[in-house]
């Protein structure tokens, strides 16, 4: 399959509404309503953020957002993927793409969360009490279906736990990757 990686421009309102579908459709619990969806988009469109799609001819196969968080640190949010496109490489493209851009703004790191917070623990970590120690859950975690074992695949380290983040049982699982030169 055939895709090019481009920037998502504000004035681009064909692409845009794609873009908060497809934000609708992958995440229904995290943006709810059409209205929201498209304000996240927005806000992935303010003039510091970065905001690439993937697309085939006119399609929006995927979108990947990046914030400037720190002074060397991006924050990968979101990042997502049509459905019935998932394992094809526009994950890993948009991820390398992202990184790329970042690391040309001065980023040493590109970091994200990925909640363990749906009705069925998708990881190790979720359903259970990580206090008093969360730094041993996270460097024994396992997974089969959540998103934590893509982003490793493409590089990305766990770095840590917040316990309960999205409720009791539901963390958020932090995770990293150096993108420029080691000190």
């Amino acid at each position: 399959m055939s895709f090019v990686i481009r920037d998502l421009a504000p004035d681009d309102a064909a692409v845009v509404e794609q873009a908060a579908t497809l934000l609708l459709t992958a995440f229904p619990g995290w943006t709810p309503t059409l209205p929201e969806a498209r304000r996240e988009v927005a806000e992935a469109l303010a003039p510091d953020r970065l905001c690439l799609t993937a697309r085939a001819g006119e399609s929006v196969l995927g979108w990947v957002g990046g914030i400037p968080q720190y002074s060397h640190a991006w924050e990968l949010h979101p990042l997502v993927v049509r459905e019935d496109r998932r394992g094809r490489g526009i994950g890993r493209a948009l991820v390398t793409a992202l990184e790329e851009r970042v690391r040309q703004r001065g980023a040493l790191t590109l970091y994200l969360g990925a909640d363990d917070d749906g009705p069925i623990p998708r990881t190790t970590a979720g359903g259970i009490d990580l206090y008093p120690d969360p730094l041993a859950h996270a460097a024994r975690l396992e997974t089969a279906t959540h998103p934590v074992g893509f982003y490793l695949s493409v590089g990305f380290t766990i770095v840590g736990l917040i316990p309960d983040a999205n409720g009791p049982g539901k963390p958020d699982i932090l995770m990293a990757k150096r993108i420029g030169p080691a000190p």
